[in-house]
């Protein structure tokens, strides 16, 4: 996230108090302290997936953003200290989640939208997703250029028109897409970026209820648009929780999180939850599941130690109070012991949080992903 942006952040919010995670009685496949960085660990399987297509944020993003004018990009060091191709617009020092998720699904890390230019580069998915992006088109618009989920849809569709040519119409290119994985986790901007920036009216608009209600109607059109071009295997990932970002500690003179962010969170996942219930009622050759980044986000703050984390309320990499005030400019100084970090800059999580998250949503139970896993994604039958 760019430096303006999150010091309207901290005027856009009021008092601090302590955040209380409810209980936990989840189950995380493969956590522990022994886990370290992307694509270790974990064997990929053969899935029989033969693609997956990714729309979502700058928790996802690859590097869409790194051509246009924006101020939301990470093509650039420190960012991707840990990834074997260096910086390459993903908001992290390595992995993010579908990363780890494609390597679970035996396919290959996604090329972006701009590095996807032919059908043979698209033939096993392409990550779409837009760091500042959101389920509302003016979401992120501090950041100035970014890809809004509408658009992102858009580009798949132009993806799609050189993958029918390659395979020789619309009829055999059907099979494939209602084989393949749709990951989409949408948001987290529509709350930092829209309805908590002071510079938007929307919050004199709706109240927390009825935003997210639009927010909902808004991504079960989208989803539903989606369903229409062919998608057919859904994975709608929760917002996690961002009470205790660092950038909400920053901006706490008592170095406490932020509750009130999440009291707006927990309703927008709720209804999306009864929107993948619904949208399965629906939709019965189709499969909609649904990955509670919140309930695991909240896991890891409660319980560090058990997943072999020690700093839990700074960045790793960023400026001022808990290195959350801003965020991780070119080439500054990052932590040298990363995967005790769950926060790699203001906003995102190391690489090492994205792992065990993916894998969690790969082979996880009810409790962190529901109706089934993505693993029981990819084999499940209409």
């Amino acid at each position: 996230m760019a430096a303006a942006a999150a010091l309207l952040l901290l005027l856009a919010l009021g008092g601090a108090a302590a955040q209380v995670f409810p209980p936990w009685n989840g189950t995380f496949p493969g956590f522990g302290p022994g886990i370290s960085g992307g694509g270790t660990g974990a064997a990929a399987g053969a899935t029989g997936v033969p693609a997956m297509f990714v729309f979502g944020d700058s928790l996802t993003d690859n590097g869409n953003n790194n051509d246009l004018q924006s101020l939301a990009k990470a093509n650039y060091p420190p960012y991707g200290i840990d990834f074997a191709g260096g910086p390459t617009g993903r908001f992290s020092n390595g992995y993010t989640m579908v990363d780890e998720i494609a390597q679970l699904l035996g396919l290959p890390l996604l090329p972006s939208h701009p590095d996807a230019s032919s059908a043979d580069a698209a033939l096993r998915g392409v990550n779409f997703a837009s760091a500042a992006a959101g389920i509302l088109d003016n979401t992120g618009q501090n950041f100035v250029g970014r890809i809004p989920f509408n658009q992102q849809i858009k580009n798949f569709e132009q993806t799609l028109g050189q993958l029918s040519r390659k395979l020789g119409g619309a009829s055999r290119l059907a099979p494939t897409l209602a084989r393949s994985i749709f990951y989409v986790g949408m948001g987290s901007n529509d709350y930092l970026n829209n309805y908590l920036m002071p510079n938007y009216n929307t919050r004199n608009e709706y109240n927390g209820d009825q935003y997210s209600t639009l927010l909902v109607q808004q991504y079960a059109r989208q989803l539903n648009t989606l369903y229409n071009l062919g998608a057919r295997r859904f994975v709608i990932a929760g917002v996690g929780s961002m009470a205790c970002i660092p950038n909400m500690r920053a901006r706490s003179p008592m170095n406490v999180c932020s509750p009130d962010v999440d009291d707006l969170i927990i309703p927008f996942n709720n209804k999306v939850k009864a929107m993948v219930n619904n949208l399965n009622a629906n939709r019965p050759n189709a499969k909609f599941i649904y990955v509670d980044n919140y309930a695991m986000i909240s896991e890891i703050l409660r319980n560090p130690w058990s997943y072999g984390f020690s700093v839990v309320d700074r960045g790793c990499c960023g400026i001022g109070r808990n290195r959350g005030m801003i965020t991780c400019l070119p080439f500054l100084r990052p932590c040298l012991n990363r995967n005790t970090y769950i926060f790699w800059d203001a906003f995102h999580p190391t690489e090492r949080v994205n792992v065990l998250l993916g894998r969690a949503a790969f082979n996880g139970g009810n409790d962190v992903v529901y109706p089934m896993n993505i693993q029981q994604l990819a084999a499940w039958q209409p």
